[in-house]
């Protein structure tokens, strides 16, 4: 696969939904040059965002080692278990939108856009940084998933997986933007007449 071509997934959670921020998100996203190669408004069932999330003990673990830092494995995996069923049950609280971005370096590009999952500690300038300020310490203090407005894939290996969750094969449109010309076209010749 070229780098041109990677794909990303990008989940506009209800807390982005219900603050109208849709459109100033994708506006983020698009601005730096990335495609949008699938988009839809879901009210998401607990079936299909339980497949989202792993459901590996490492996983549970590796999450909730975030918050509790050096904890027994044990208490980081009940932790990590907890924070899945409070994701799954905001999740399916109200409508998203569901997307697949695709451009050279697709996940480090849209991770670095959205920010730290913690939004408290995502640098101004980020989509996180800039539109919300919820945290860890506050989502763990009312027992709920923090709401820090979007999910984005971590690698192109967890994007395949996920976007394999959330569209169908034929759901993915593939087109060419003028843009790309600019970035891949070594001499410009493609835009001659």
């Amino acid at each position: 696969m070229k780098s041109f071509d990677e794909r990303t997934l990008v989940l506009i959670k209800p807390d982005g939904v219900q603050r109208r921020l849709v459109g100033e998100i994708i506006k983020r996203f698009e601005q730096t040059g990335l495609k949008i190669i699938a988009l839809k408004f879901l009210l998401p069932s607990k079936e299909l965002v339980n497949k989202h999330y792993p459901s590996e003990e490492e996983w549970f673990r590796k999450v909730g080692e975030k918050s509790l830092g050096e904890k027994s494995p044990k208490e980081q995996i009940a932790f990590g278990k907890m924070i899945k069923e409070s994701s799954v049950n905001f999740f399916t609280a109200s409508p998203i939108v569901a997307m697949v971005l695709q451009g050279n370096q697709a996940c480090a590009v849209v991770r670095k856009i959205t920010g730290s999952t913690e939004p408290t500690t995502s640098d101004v300038g980020t989509i996180r940084g800039d539109l919300t300020t919820d945290s860890y310490s506050a989502g763990d203090a009312g027992s709920r998933a923090v709401r820090n407005l979007i999910h984005a894939s971590e690698s192109p290996k967890e994007a395949a997986r996920e976007i394999q969750v959330w569209f169908k094969k034929e759901e993915l449109v593939n087109y060419r933007l003028l843009d790309e010309v600019l970035l891949t076209d070594i001499n410009l010749d493609g835009l001659k007449e």
